[in-house]
């Protein structure tokens, strides 16, 4: 199987700026190319992302909107990672979305 030259992976526009910029890492993407590694449009997957010392976890769902290329992802696979409607489970309240303005 040839390997997929793009892979388009959406969140929760829910999401916090701290939740965004958690995932929104060389680490985040090169962890999203090792358990998407054969993706398909629709696949879905539950993930923790860190909400720092002070919380407990932020979980979102993360969904497959574009495979580009072969089926196979690599090192050499781009990921992108794009908004959708959804909602986040979990998270401290400071490092959310709803957190008081300072």
């Amino acid at each position: 199987m040839s390997t997929a030259s793009r892979l388009v992976v959406s969140f929760p526009d829910e999401l916090s700026d701290w939740g965004r910029r958690q995932i929104d890492t060389d680490r985040f993407r090169g962890y999203l190319r090792r358990v998407f590694d054969e993706p398909a449009v629709g696949d879905e997957r539950e993930e923790f992302v860190d909400v720092g010392c002070c919380g407990d976890s932020l979980d979102l769902t993360l969904r497959v909107e574009v495979v580009e290329g072969g089926g196979v992802v690599s090192d050499d696979t781009v990921v992108d990672l794009v908004e959708r409607e959804g909602r986040v489970a979990g998270g401290w309240l400071v490092q959310s979305a709803a957190a008081p303005e300072e």
